[in-house]
């Protein structure tokens, strides 16, 4: 059975701003475990950022206030921790890979001294070996001739490489838990593939779990275990990406999938989007977040929010769809293309 480093339970963060009180993160619960890959995915303003914030405890307060739940680290609740307590926390257990790694290196340091920094602030080692583990760090992360490397600065480096920099600080001290949040964002598409071969590669060797936050379906297929999908600050569908690639249940999960391109679709039909745009969350809506973006929502959708229904014992959907009663929806067809080119692209890579 596998170990759980990591359980959120019934996690709710609000910001205080001057039009009122953005409930950003209304009720999250999930479990990590050991040496898995959970991503997180979701339209921009869906709650995935601030989530992953927030298990650092990074949310500044004010504005930021944990209105309630529990991030329980190996069985440690992380939320009472004052800063100080924190401070050995992270890049010590937890670390983070931030979206633009060119603001998250100082311009005015070598690279080498930015990793030899983590190294020494966690690890009792010589100024010497935290150099050799930082050259090594290097090496692993594939930066060729990591030795000159070491002494130059981050505007020496390409979009790549610096990513690739920023993942070796954030394993300088062996994290058990690795937060990448969007971190292939701003890559071209060649060198995306390259960093999410690395990190697959890191997690193998060193067994550390990885919390993935990303708006890109398409990168979760490729390293992911599970997946959680947020919408307006909540989770609607959890499950194992197999689940939420071949058998999605919740009306915003297809939208994803069916508003995801298709390089080997030769038709001429045209790209799906989800209409509309994501609730205010000042004023949540009364009923399920998504109703007003659903075209198979009900008069309940409208009324009440939906509970998460079991489909399985671990797939969950947040979806009054699940509900007995409710009328049969069959997936949309440009999903069940997608989920169809999924199928057939695993036969060839399996074949």
């Amino acid at each position: 059975m596998s170990e759980t480093i990591l359980k959120v339970k019934d996690l709710k963060i609000n910001f205080k701003t001057y039009a009122g009180i953005v409930q950003a993160v209304r009720g999250v619960n999930f479990e990590l475990n050991v040496g898995e890959t959970l991503a997180i995915v979701g339209e921009s303003g869906s709650g995935k950022s601030v989530t992953s914030n927030a298990l650092m405890k990074l949310i500044p307060q004010p504005p930021g206030i944990y209105e309630s739940g529990e991030i329980l680290f190996n069985g440690r609740d992380l939320i009472p921790l004052s800063d100080k307590e924190m401070t050995k926390v992270r890049g010590n257990d937890i670390a983070m890979i931030f979206q633009d790694p060119m603001t998250s290196l100082n311009p005015t340091m070598k690279i080498g001294r930015q990793i030899t920094e983590v190294i020494l602030k966690h690890k009792k080692v010589t100024r010497s070996d935290a150099k050799n583990r930082a050259i090594e760090l290097l090496t692993q992360v594939g930066i060729p001739m990591p030795e000159k490397r070491y002494n130059q600065y981050p505007h020496e480096f390409s979009g790549g490489m610096r990513q690739r920099v920023v993942i070796a600080i954030a394993l300088a001290a062996d994290p058990k838990l690795l937060i990448a949040d969007e971190p292939t964002t701003a890559l071209d598409v060649t060198i995306q593939a390259q960093i999410l071969e690395l990190m697959k590669e890191i997690q193998k060797k060193s067994n550390t779990s990885i919390i993935f936050i990303t708006h890109d379906l398409g990168v979760v297929a490729n390293i992911a275990d599970r997946v959680a999908v947020m919408y307006a600050g909540q989770i609607v569908e959890y499950g194992t990406v197999n689940e939420i690639f071949y058998n999605p249940k919740h009306p915003y999960t297809w939208g994803l999938l069916g508003s995801m391109p298709d390089l080997d679709n030769k038709s001429d039909e045209l790209l799906r989007t989800i209409p509309g745009s994501p609730p205010d969350l000042i004023h949540p809506p009364k009923g399920d977040a998504f109703a007003p973006r659903n075209e198979f929502a009900m008069a309940i959708d409208y009324e009440k929010e939906p509970p998460m229904f079991q489909v399985s014992e671990t797939h969950f959907a947040k979806t009054w769809l699940l509900h007995p009663d409710a009328p049969e929806i069959p997936i949309p067809d440009a999903v069940a293309r997608r989920i169809e080119g999924f199928l057939a692209k695993e036969d060839q890579v399996n074949g």
